[in-house]
């Protein structure tokens, strides 16, 4: 019984720490009425698994939840549904036409631009907080591959929120 509790309590002390950060990466690849189910399916796996958990077990969570999605949304769905959307969690729109909201339009202009796995690995980071080794974990990739797709794609987000050089009149006729 004593294994029992304390195996219970790490589960319950795991799903408190990675509730919110799970929900939030499932939610910004799936349609949100969906997003719960996916990630009770995740805490169900985990709590089955609970033995083989590792010690730093928010990357296998992540992993976990993304093959479900995979494995919940094949067919036509399936590309879009792995995709990771941009979302305005505050929505500050300053009706002056300010420079905040220009850049706001910039950046969702540049991530539509990029590729759905290019927006994967900067989410990762950027959006779920996972470090290289984390995100590589949850990709099933090594860490050298992850982190030189990550460059990859950071410079294709830059060069994508490079101004366009103004066309002359030349070139528009």
């Amino acid at each position: 019984m004593d294994h029992q509790g304390t195996a219970e309590e790490r589960f319950r002390a795991l799903h408190e720490s990675t509730f919110a950060d799970l929900l939030r990466f499932v939610e910004r690849r799936v349609p949100p009425d969906e997003a719960e189910d996916i990630v009770s399916t995740v805490y169900l796996t985990a709590w089955r698994r609970h033995t083989e958990l590792p010690e730093d077990a928010r990357p296998w969570l992540f992993a976990v939840a993304r093959r479900t999605m995979a494995n919940q949304t094949r067919g036509w769905l399936r590309r879009r549904a792995l995709d990771v959307r941009l979302t305005a969690t505050e929505q500050h729109e300053v009706p002056d036409g300010s420079s905040g909201t220009a850049a706001r339009l910039d950046l969702q202009r540049a991530w539509r631009s990029l590729s759905a796995a290019d927006r994967e690995v900067l989410a990762l980071v950027a959006f779920d907080g996972l470090t290289s080794d984390q995100a590589a974990t949850v990709l099933s990739i090594r860490r050298s591959t992850f982190t030189m797709r990550l460059a990859r794609a950071r410079q294709r987000l830059q060069a994508a929120l490079e101004p366009v050089p103004p066309r002359t009149l030349q070139e528009l006729s």
